[in-house]
């Protein structure tokens, strides 16, 4: 039978990936919420893909709570290019991390996936049972079979041996802390290093992949730390719970908010020939909004956030 876990100020909470786009994020809600027990390790001090140094650490370091963000993450170019690396990276560090925080006690762990997990023509909004109902989209399989085994592998541990394991299925993310890549990054923050390159050079256009059609839906990573806090503080959870906005629109009208937030003055084309990836992707967020948790950012001012964000870093330069 599942404990009941107290989360509090003085908890020893360790974020796995604190460098990256939710695990920062996640650290400036802990902050924010005063908490004084935030364990965090750069990969020199702690390497998550070595399993003695994950199992020693854990031995070693009381922990109560886990936030499991670390992850190798990027966009169709970067999972059609790197699949093997994709599938082995994510697999051998959330299987370290899970195996070594069961043997080490920790109260509750809370496991980050994605909503790549769904297939890819599962009804919309997509619930959480949809979960294996039907085939992947192939351009980002690897990544996704790596999550739906943490997945299972969270739910594995609680039915065999109680532990208080669940996990959160965020929609597309972005904002502060996100990776701008020119190839490998996802698509707002790839969009907006082009458009603001674009600007720069005047240029007279910018392509963006695709028919420009596909629907998807985007969450700024702030929110979603305000809600994986609250799932976090909760007494008892599903195994699984969708975090999104629950509202969508197509990678056409995101150009024309990216372009206006940019300044760029030119024209959007599109490449076709290149892949769209799944026609459409919006969650049932149902179960999150039930907590009493809505979204603080709009799209336009979620994207403005993140611009001011990378100028003010010169992510750019």
């Amino acid at each position: 039978m599942l404990h009941q876990p107290v989360l509090n100020r003085q908890s020893s909470i360790f974020v796995a990936g604190h460098k990256g786009l939710v695990g920062s994020a996640i650290v400036r809600k802990l902050k924010a919420e005063g908490h004084t027990q935030i364990l965090v390790r750069d990969r020199s001090e702690l390497d998550l893909s070595d399993q003695k140094a994950v199992h020693q650490f854990f031995k070693e370091t009381p922990v109560d709570f886990v936030f499991l963000a670390a992850a190798k993450v990027g966009g169709i170019y970067a999972n059609q290019t790197y699949p093997a690396d994709f599938l082995y990276e994510n697999l051998i560090l959330e299987c370290n991390v899970l195996h070594a925080a069961a043997q080490a006690k920790v109260q509750k762990l809370l496991f980050l996936g994605s909503s790549c997990i769904y297939p890819r023509m599962a009804p919309q909004p997509i619930v959480e049972e949809s979960l294996l109902t039907s085939a992947l989209e192939p351009t980002n399989e690897p990544y996704a079979i790596a999550k739906i085994a943490g997945l299972k592998l969270c739910q594995a541990y609680q039915k065999q041996y109680g532990k208080n394991f669940i996990s959160a299925m965020p929609t597309n993310l972005y904002g502060p802390g996100d990776s701008f890549h020119p190839e490998n990054s996802h698509v707002i923050p790839g969009m907006m290093r082009r458009f603001h390159e674009a600007k720069v050079k005047n240029s007279q256009s910018v392509t963006i992949w695709g028919s420009g059609q596909p629907r998807r839906e985007f969450l700024h990573v702030d929110d979603l730390a305000e809600a994986l806090y609250l799932i976090m503080a909760q007494d008892k959870n599903p195994d699984i719970t969708n975090v999104g906005t629950g509202e969508d629109g197509t990678i056409r009208d995101l150009a024309e908010i990216m372009k206006k937030v940019v300044g760029f003055e030119g024209s959007i084309e599109l490449d076709p020939t290149k892949p769209d990836g799944t026609p459409r992707k919006v969650l049932n967020v149902d179960r999150i909004k039930g907590l009493g948790w809505k979204p603080r950012y709009g799209l336009k001012e979620g994207l403005a956030n993140t611009y001011r964000w990378a100028i003010e870093n010169r992510i750019f330069n």
